[in-house]
């Protein structure tokens, strides 16, 4: 199960086949942060399907990186970069990351609590992306783009139309919860 859970958080993380897609870090002129705010720093947990806690995400000023349960740093990290560039908008961080000419995004919203909700406009379900894709497509152009063995959808949505899908709920994913 563990090794399931980390499966998902490296295709929340990076990206799968088939992801939606942008031509600029978004939020589209929203600037770059320098460093992860500090409300958002700290150790998170998921739970497998028995419950258990799994791999911990860590969250630091400069970027993310995972520790098994025997505390070992060997899971990958994410250092922000020309190609991982992090913005801030609304109550939510916008977490994009570079693949090829592509942008791939990630968005983290902060509760209360500390636990974070760590959400992706997925489309790497078939049956799941031809009705988002569909709906997509009522708002704004849609550009298919094949690269190698990945596809891209993307999309050119205004900072409010970004907020709107969230909103909307065109974006999914799992709770994290904050250890320290």
């Amino acid at each position: 199960m563990k090794a399931i859970f980390l499966l998902f958080i490296w295709t929340l993380l990076l990206y799968s086949c088939k992801e939606v897609s942008f031509r600029e870090p978004q939020p589209a002129g929203v600037p770059a942060l320098t460093e992860v705010p500090k409300s958002l720093r700290g150790s998170f947990v998921g739970l497998d399907d028995q419950g258990k806690d799994t791999d911990t995400l860590i969250i630091e000023a400069w970027g993310y990186h995972f520790k098994d349960a025997k505390d070992n740093d060997w899971l990958g990290r994410g250092v922000i970069s020309d190609s991982l560039v992090i913005k801030f908008y609304e109550n939510y961080c916008f977490v994009n990351f570079r693949s090829g000419d592509q942008w791939v995004l990630r968005v983290i919203k902060q509760k209360s609590s500390g636990d974070i909700a760590f959400l992706s406009l997925n489309v790497s379900d078939d049956s799941k992306r031809k009705v988002i894709l569909k709906k997509l497509s009522k708002k704004f152009p849609v550009k298919e783009i094949e690269r190698k063995d990945d596809t891209f959808y993307q999309i050119a949505p205004t900072k409010e139309q970004l907020i709107q899908l969230i909103r909307e709920g065109y974006f999914t994913g799992n709770d994290l919860s904050k250890v320290k």
